[in-house]
């Protein structure tokens, strides 16, 4: 089996910032990305300190989101310079990893 170096990035991100739709579209239509998934968290908080939950009394619609997507290292270092205008700070992390191809 063979393997390649990627760089994974996660965005977090919550459903009342209005961010999630011209992400996914500036991954999908403009840097064209190997792979995005998106995931949608039951509970969680940031730097603010306030919690963003689920319940049934409560059905937010501000729950935690995160988007993930992965590609070749160098491609990911010129996608993050042209998320800087859409993504505060500290709202993305990243990280090496091996695909098998």
């Amino acid at each position: 089996m063979n393997w390649e170096t990627v760089t994974f990035v996660r965005v977090y991100l919550t459903e009342a910032d209005r961010t999630l739709e011209p992400l996914l579209k500036r991954l999908h239509d403009e840097e064209k990305v190997r792979g995005v998934t998106v995931f949608r968290a039951v509970s969680g908080f940031g730097g603010s300190g306030r919690l963003h939950t689920a319940s049934l009394v409560d059905l937010s619609l501000d729950l935690p989101v995160t988007v993930e997507f992965f590609d070749a290292p160098d491609k990911v270092d010129r996608i993050l310079e042209h998320l800087a205008d859409l993504i505060g700070e500290g709202h993305m992390v990243r990280w090496q990893a091996e695909m098998n191809h």
